[in-house]
């Protein structure tokens, strides 16, 4: 495991082993009970992944295709989808969680590991008594929207109040328990969003001009739509207007370069696609919470 950063307060739990153990760039943050490990893949090779300990542990995967591999949690079938993107699975205490992928792309994904006694989990609720039952690649819109709110206050962990993660953590532990016991789980409202074929082909353009200055109707002509309706399709489906979601892509590619101490800051904005170093700046910081100086130092 590589880049391991930790902050806020609390001691580090275990955490998903990969192998080989220098694939994968990580941040992690912890909390009273919850810690977020936020997981980028830095290499287009086979690996393998293995977690078993006594913390709860949900994954969101925010993009991940794979050609060949499988997947599995204790108590369920293995699974063999090669279609990951935006997909939760929930691993319970003590169960193990395990797999392996060839690739198709640079596999992003967060971790929550979740302490089923933490002192952040409401006395009132009967978080540590329940049998929590295993999920695999599963999608919930509320339970995705409240890791993805987890998960930004992770990366300005040092800028801004822990009690709004607090909050959030008390928030997953009344999701998880609701999903649980079986209630319906929040659908995502595919009405008016793209078609799973639009989705995907929408994702691979960007994710492969990601340097370029991608312009509005190109994407609605990749999508075979008008420009109109192809921002609000597209709004519906990721949750960002096209030019923020490429914006957050090209954010999470530049932490990447920013791991590598002979690249320049210049060079990077203008990997990314930006004509000044400025505008990169500001950028990264408007998404990351540091400017991309400051972030390099914290990766130190």
């Amino acid at each position: 495991m590589s880049e391991l950063v930790t902050g806020s307060t609390g001691v580090v739990a275990p955490v998903v082993n990969f192998s080989p153990s220098n694939i994968a760039r990580r941040r992690i943050t912890t909390w009273n009970g919850l810690q977020t490990d936020a997981v980028q893949v830095v290499r287009r090779e086979p690996f393998e992944y293995v977690f078993q300990a006594q913390h709860h542990l949900l994954i969101m995967t925010e993009r991940s295709e794979r050609d060949d591999g499988e997947t599995q949690v204790e108590g369920l079938p293995k699974s063999t989808l090669h279609e990951l993107s935006r997909t939760l699975s929930f691993v319970p205490a003590g169960h193990r969680f395990s797999g392996w992928q060839k690739p198709r792309v640079l596999t992003r994904v967060t971790f929550f590991y979740i302490d089923p006694q933490g002192p952040l989990i409401n006395r009132d609720l009967p978080f540590c008594e329940t049998r929590f039952k295993p999920r695999l690649f599963f999608f919930d819109k509320d339970l995705w929207e409240t890791a993805a709110k987890l998960k930004a206050q992770s990366e300005q962990a040092d800028l801004v109040q822990p009690q709004y993660a607090e909050a959030l953590s008390i928030v997953l532990a009344h999701e998880l328990l609701r999903l649980n016991n079986g209630a319906a789980p929040a659908r995502q409202n595919l009405r008016g969003g793209l078609a799973g074929w639009q989705e995907k082909k929408v994702a691979q353009y960007i994710e492969e001009h990601l340097s370029e200055d991608i312009s509005l109707a190109t994407l609605a002509e990749v999508a075979r739509l008008s420009p109109f309706h192809f921002v609000r399709s597209f709004k519906q489906s990721f949750g960002l207007p096209p030019h923020r979601y490429l914006n957050r892509l090209r954010m999470e590619q530049a932490k990447i370069f920013l791991g590598n101490p002979a690249m320049s800051v210049t060079q990077i904005a203008s990997n990314m696609g930006f004509s000044e170093t400025s505008s990169f700046t500001t950028t990264f910081r408007k998404q990351i919470g540091l400017t991309p100086t400051a972030y390099r130092r914290s990766l130190e």
